[in-house]
C-alpha cells in the first residue's frame, strides 16, 4: 500500500473492529456534560435576556459536533493481534498506529464503568514498562474484553520467559 495510509494499514494485517455501542456510550456522556451549560444558559435567557441564548448555544453546537464527529471516530478505532505485537489504531484527521510487543506488557487491565457495563462494552489497558506506549481499546464486548485479556497476559508472560 502506498500513500498517507501506508503507516497505518500494514500489509496482511486484519484490524477488528470495537463494539458501535461505544458511540452510544460517548454520546450520551457528552450529552449530560452539554445539558448543564445549555439549561442554565436557556434559564439564564428566559429570566434575564435573549443574549443569554448564546451560553446554550454553545454547548448544543458542541454537542451536535460530537454527533458528527463520533461515529466517524469508533469506526476508525481498531485493533490486531500479531504473532509478536499487538497493534492499536485510532483517529481520522489525527490518526495512530500505536505497536505493543508483547514482551513489553506488564499487566492488563479491563475496566467497565456503569454506563459501559449498561451498555455491554468494555475497555481493555495494557500497561508497559514506558508509560508513553500504554494502550487502550475501549468498546469491546465483555467477552471479548475477557479473551484478549487473557491470550495478551499469555502472550506476554511466554514473551518473558523467553527473555
Amino acid at each position: 500500500m502506498t500513500g498517507a495510509a501506508a503507516p497505518f494499514e500494514p500489509d496482511g494485517v486484519e484490524f477488528r473492529s470495537v463494539s458501535p455501542r461505544l458511540v452510544t456510550a460517548r454520546l450520551l456522556s457528552g450529552g449530560l456534560v452539554a445539558a448543564v451549560p445549555f439549561a442554565v444558559g436557556a434559564v439564564l435567557a428566559v429570566v434575564f435576556s435573549p443574549w443569554w441564548w448564546i451560553l446554550a448555544g454553545v454547548p448544543a453546537a458542541s454537542y451536535l459536533g460530537a454527533v458528527l464527529l463520533v461515529p466517524r471516530q469508533v469506526r476508525a478505532l481498531g485493533y490486531a493481534e500479531r504473532d509478536d505485537d499487538l497493534l492499536v489504531r485510532r483517529g481520522i484527521l489525527f490518526r495512530s498506529l500505536v505497536v505493543v510487543p508483547y514482551g513489553r506488557m506488564q499487566y492488563v487491565d479491563v475496566q467497565a464503568g456503569p454506563l459501559d457495563r449498561r451498555l455491554g462494552i468494555a475497555q481493555v489497558q495494557l500497561h508497559t514498562a514506558a508509560a508513553a506506549t500504554d494502550a487502550t481499546i475501549p468498546g469491546l464486548p465483555p467477552e471479548e474484553a475477557e479473551r484478549l485479556r487473557d491470550r495478551l497476559s499469555a502472550r506476554g508472560e511466554a514473551r518473558l520467559a523467553g527473555l
